[in-house]
C-alpha cells in the first residue's frame, strides 16, 4: 500500500490558448492595397492644390518685388533731384559771394583806370594794380562798354545826353565808367554819355535823297528817250 503525499494533487498539463479559427483567419488575411485607379485619382488632386498654393505665393512675391522696385526707383529719383538742387544752390551761393566781393573792389578798379588814363600807373603801384586786375579776371570779372556801340538800356546807364548829326541811332559816345559782369550777371552797368540823331536830320536827308533821284531821272530819259533825227 502506497502512501499518498498530502497536499499533492496530480495536475493535468495546461494546453496553450488557441485562438478561434474565425479570428485567426481575419488577422491572417493582409489588407488589400488600393487599386492603381484610386492612386491615379488621388495624386492629381494633391498636386493641383500644391501647384495653386505655389502660384499664389509666387504672385505675392512678384507683387512685393514690384512694390520694392518702384520704391527704389522713387528714392533714386528723389536723391538725384536732391543732388542737382544742392549743386545748383552751391553754385548760386558761390556766385553771390564772388559778386559781393568784386562789387566792393569796383571803386579800386575805377581808381586804377583813372590813374592809367592820366599816366600815373607806374612803379610798384603799376605792378600791384596789374596783379589785382589779373586776380579779379580769374574770378570771372569781365569789363564791358566801348565808345561807338549802340545804347542798350539793359547794360548801359546814360548819365549824359546830346544830339549828333552823324549818328543814325542812340549811340554811346563816351564811357564815363566801364561796366562789369560775371558770366551773364551784370554787377554794374556801364555809365555812358549817349547821342541821338539830330531832330529833322533824317527828314533833310530824305529830301536830299529825293531831289537826287529826281535830278537823275531827266538824264536817264535824255539818254534813252526821244525820236532820232533823220
Amino acid at each position: 500500500m502506497t502512501e499518498e503525499t498530502p497536499g499533492f494533487d496530480e495536475q493535468q498539463p495546461q494546453q496553450p490558448d488557441v485562438p478561434s479559427s474565425g479570428a485567426a483567419s481575419e488577422d491572417a488575411e493582409p489588407k488589400a492595397a488600393p487599386s492603381s485607379s484610386e492612386q491615379e485619382g488621388a495624386a492629381p488632386a494633391g498636386d493641383t492644390g500644391q501647384n495653386a498654393a505655389l502660384v499664389a505665393q509666387l504672385d505675392q512675391v512678384r507683387t512685393a518685388l514690384g512694390e520694392r522696385t518702384a520704391d527704389l526707383q522713387r528714392l533714386q529719383a528723389e536723391y538725384q533731384n536732391y543732388r542737382r538742387r544742392v549743386e545748383r544752390d552751391r553754385i548760386a551761393v558761390k556766385e553771390i559771394a564772388i559778386a559781393n566781393l568784386l562789387t566792393e573792389l569796383l571803386p579800386v578798379l575805377d581808381d586804377i583806370g583813372r590813374a592809367r588814363e592820366h599816366g600815373e600807373l607806374v612803379g610798384g603801384f603799376k605792378s600791384v594794380a596789374e596783379s589785382l586786375e589779373t586776380t579779379v579776371a580769374k574770378m570771372g570779372l569781365q569789363q564791358f562798354g566801348k565808345e561807338g556801340e549802340p545804347f542798350d538800356p539793359t547794360i548801359h546807364e546814360a548819365l549824359m545826353h546830346s544830339y549828333a548829326p552823324d549818328v543814325t541811332e542812340t549811340t554811346c559816345v563816351a564811357i564815363l565808367q566801364p561796366g562789369y559782369r560775371i558770366g551773364e550777371r551784370t554787377i554794374r552797368p556801364a555809365r555812358v554819355a549817349v547821342a541821338e540823331p539830330q531832330p529833322g536830320a533824317q527828314t533833310v536827308k530824305a529830301a536830299e535823297d529825293t531831289s537826287t533821284e529826281e535830278k537823275a531821272e531827266p538824264a536817264e530819259n535824255k539818254e534813252s528817250g526821244g525820236p532820232e533825227e533823220g
